[in-house]
C-alpha cells in the first residue's frame, strides 16, 4: 500500500513553525471481550506510545475483558451505550440514544452502562459517554451530568466545548474505514487530504483546535491495510507537534 503523505508532512511543519501543537487522543468502538484483535491493538498502542480510549458496549462485556484491561494502563474503558441496540424505525438512521422511547428509559440504559462498568473496570473506567452510531438526542445529553458523566463523545468538530453545564464535548475526527462501501480502508490518499483540511482548519482559527483531534478505530473489523495505515498515520502525527490527551478520571458527582 503507497500513501502520499507530502500534504500531511507540510501541513505538519507549518505547525511546527507557526509553534502550534496539536492534541490528540485515540478512541476505538465495540469491545467486549479479549480478542486477537484486541491484541493486536494493544500491541500497536504500546509500540506507538499512544493510549487507545475503550469503548466497552456495557451490556455484553464480561470479566475477561475487565482482567485484561487491568493489566494494560494504556487501555481507557469508557462508556459505549448500553446494548449497542437499534431502536430507530426502519427509515431513519440507527440510534441507541435518540428520542425512540420514553427518555426515562432511555437514561436508564445510560446509568445501567456507567454502574455496569464502574463493576467491572472499578476507578480505570473514565466517565466518557459514547453512544452509539455516534448519535445522540439533545434531551439525552442534557440529563448525562445528573448520571455522572463528565465527557461526551460522538463525530466530527466539535460547535461549542460543553454540550451541557459540566458536559465536556471531545468527538472523533477521522475514521478510516469505508463502513457505506467496502468495509475495508478509504482510500489512504482521501484519508490524507482529508486530515491536511482538518488541521488546516484548526491552523488558521476556523476550527476549535483546543478540541483533541480523535481517530475513531474499530478493531474487531480491521483487515491489514487499515491495521497498517494505523500505524502509519498516527506515527506520523506523533512525530508532529503533538500532546496527548486522555479522559479525565473524576466521575461527576451525579445530581
Amino acid at each position: 500500500m503507497k500513501v502520499d503523505w507530502h500534504s500531511l508532512d507540510a501541513e505538519l511543519a507549518l505547525w511546527r513553525q507557526e509553534g502550534l501543537s496539536l492534541p490528540l487522543w485515540w478512541r476505538d468502538d465495540d469491545a467486549i471481550t479479549t480478542t486477537p484483535q484486541l491484541e493486536r491493538l494493544t500491541q500497536l498502542s504500546d509500540a506507538l506510545g499512544l493510549p487507545v480510549h475503550l469503548a466497552v458496549i456495557p451490556r455484553n462485556a464480561d470479566h475477561a475483558l475487565a482482567d485484561y484491561v487491568q493489566a494494560y494502563s494504556a487501555l481507557v474503558p469508557v462508556v459505549h451505550g448500553w446494548a449497542h441496540q437499534n431502536h430507530a424505525p426502519a427509515a431513519e438512521k440507527k440510534a441507541e440514544f435518540r428520542l425512540h422511547r420514553p427518555l426515562p428509559d432511555i437514561m436508564k440504559d445510560a446509568k445501567a452502562g456507567l454502574d455496569r462498568l464502574t463493576t467491572l473496570f472499578g476507578h480505570r473506567l473514565r466517565p466518557l459517554f459514547v453512544p452509539p452510531w455516534n448519535r445522540i438526542a439533545p434531551e439525552v445529553v442534557q440529563n448525562l451530568p445528573t448520571l455522572g458523566f463528565t465527557t461526551l463523545s460522538t463525530a466530527t468538530p466539535r460547535k461549542i466545548a460543553q454540550t451541557a453545564p459540566g458536559l465536556d464535548q471531545v468527538n472523533t475526527h477521522l475514521d478510516p474505514i469505508d463502513w457505506r462501501g467496502t468495509r475495508g480502508l478509504i482510500a489512504p490518499d482521501q484519508l490524507v487530504v482529508q486530515t491536511v483540511d482538518l488541521l488546516r482548519d484548526r491552523r488558521l482559527g476556523r476550527a476549535d483546535n483546543a478540541e483533541p483531534f480523535g481517530y475513531l478505530t474499530h478493531h474487531l473489523v480491521h483487515d491489514d491495510d487499515i491495521w497498517t495505515f494505523t500505524h502509519d498515520f498516527l506515527r506520523r502525527l506523533l512525530d508532529g507537534p503533538t500532546t496527548l490527551w486522555t479522559a479525565p478520571e473524576t466521575l461527576r458527582r451525579p445530581q
